[in-house]
């Protein structure tokens, strides 16, 4: 394995992983009640709970992309 691919690589599922995240934070955003609903039936949570544990899963998913994609990908093209 070369760094050229490593880095492309870490370009790839940074790309992926802020389209899922985008992707997370529109669904929620446009269809709040409807995910609700949906959650609601298998667990029971208030509306407070259910937003703590979605905003707080989009803050962790997006701190582990810069530490685990975006923060290597920078590494490497200083490095190479």
């Amino acid at each position: 394995m070369t760094i050229e691919l490593i880095r492309d690589a870490l370009a790839w599922c940074s790309v992926i992983n802020i389209g899922l995240l985008l992707f997370w934070v529109l669904w929620l955003t446009l269809a709040h009640d409807f995910v609700y609903r949906v959650h609601s039936k298998w667990l029971k949570l208030s509306v407070e709970s259910f937003d703590t544990i979605h905003y707080t899963g989009m803050a962790f998913f997006k701190i582990c992309i810069f530490m685990f994609n975006i923060v290597p990908y920078i590494a490497l093209r200083i490095v190479g």
